[in-house]
């Protein structure tokens, strides 16, 4: 499937190619409803569906006139795959009856994009062992970086559905207590340390029942697909409460994902083997074959007033516990995902210092300043910064990418 050519024009370096088709929810005039991407054009999977391209897939037409894909992805990976190449068919063959219906496309340029989809539990991983390294040489001990437990469980918190936003929406600094050098009793301001944490989250594609689990051998079904994710953090708030149950208001006051939900299938020619597990995992978290993904990842930070400046360049095959684990260990003990749950990677960073995937780890919590386009430095992010990440995967064939997240941080309410 290398060679395949579509009649909509794709330029060169597009995210969005034949071999991508990604999900996402969009509008114009008309109300939400599912698109896929293709180059600089959205296919209208609503109106494509009004036609009867998809009657013998699904006789389930309203599923792509909803204004998320929760329904859709229910339909399951035997139908939404189907569907998928479908889409392929329609939009390479030279008789496609949709070559000259300019009424199923919409321009990207001229449409709205909102979050793909109703988002029910969010998990938040720690599943970079470079990453985690860092934090601990930073708090803890540097001899003994890693807490006991790390190399053994992917470690995780519960998350907040509610705050998760789509790409493009500002989010206000938050405000909570933090504890000054030296001090001995906490003060209440605006967070002084808000950060970005460049992620990668993956979208449950299928219901596990309560008290039932999902082994690694069958994670992959339960998988629909990925988005960028920035899970943004107030390191001052955090550092003051999370001892002893974890991350609280220093985290939930807003995380952004892109719009676009690239299905797993889409990323098939990118799996790349992980870092060795040292000691050897426990049977139920055993896996085979290659579970990683090579995908290339950057951070951009763009002042009020300047031009963007790239401050990281990552990859998620640095990742040491993968997404089958992940999913695996999140539910042993029987916890029962959902359609649209989102899991999300934890901080992505790799050995270079250039690849570290936080201002906390770019400044060393602080101690090192970055130079911006306007002449400005950073240690954390300031009021009316746009923080912007990018993904994708390429070879010397195809490319798939993630188009983009991006959110402004705008000062505390009052």
């Amino acid at each position: 499937m290398s060679n395949l050519k579509t009649f909509i024009p794709v330029p060169e370096n597009s995210d969005f190619t034949i071999y991508n088709l990604p999900y996402g929810i969009f509008s114009d005039k008309r109300k939400p409803r599912i698109g896929v991407a293709i180059g600089e054009k959205i296919l209208d999977l609503a109106a494509v569906a009004r036609l009867g391209h998809f009657d013998k897939i699904t006789k389930e037409r309203k599923v792509f006139q909803q204004d998320t894909l929760n329904d859709f992805i229910s339909l399951g990976k035997a139908k939404t795959n189907a569907v998928r190449a479908k889409i392929i068919k329609l939009l390479t063959s030279n008789r496609s009856p949709l070559k000259n219906n300019n009424r199923v496309f919409v321009s990207q340029s001229a449409a709205t994009m909102h979050l793909p989809v109703k988002v029910g539990d969010y998990t938040d991983f720690y599943s970079s062992i470079e990453h985690a390294t860092n934090i601990g040489k930073m708090f803890r001990d540097p001899k003994n970086a890693l807490l006991p437990n790390w190399r053994h469980i992917p470690v995780g918190y519960h998350g907040r559905a509610s705050s998760i936003v789509v790409s493009g929406t500002p989010l206000h600094r938050p405000k909570g207590q933090v504890m000054p050098k030296d001090a001995k009793v906490p003060v209440f301001q605006p967070s002084a340390r808000v950060d970005f944490e460049l992620e990668m989250g993956f979208i449950i594609g299928k219901d596990n029942a309560l008290g039932n689990t999902v082994s690694t051998k069958k994670a992959e079904d339960h998988i629909f697909g990925m988005v960028i994710f920035n899970d943004w953090s107030a390191r001052d708030i955090q550092k003051w409460e999370y001892v002893p149950l974890g991350p609280f208001l220093g985290k939930s006051f807003g995380s952004s994902i892109s719009p676009w939900v690239v299905p797993m299938e889409a990323l098939d020619p990118f799996r790349t083997r992980g870092p060795k597990q040292d000691p050897k995992v426990l049977p139920y978290l055993k896996y085979t074959g290659k579970q990683n993904y090579d995908i290339q990842l950057e951070v951009g930070i763009t002042p009020k007033k300047g031009e963007e400046t790239v401050v990281c360049r990552s990859n998620f095959k640095y990742m040491y516990w993968n997404m089958l684990q992940q999913l695996a260990h999140h539910t042993i003990n029987g916890c029962n995902m959902r359609v649209g749950d989102i899991l999300a990677s934890g901080t992505i960073s790799g050995k270079d210092e250039t690849s570290y995937g936080s201002m906390l780890e770019l400044s060393w919590a602080g101690s090192k300043k970055l130079k911006m386009s306007d002449g400005s430095d950073r240690v954390f992010i300031n009021d009316y910064d746009t923080v912007t990440m990018r993904a994708f995967a390429k070879n010397k064939e195809i490319r798939v990418g993630f188009g983009q997240v991006s959110g402004t941080i705008l000062p505390s309410k009052k």
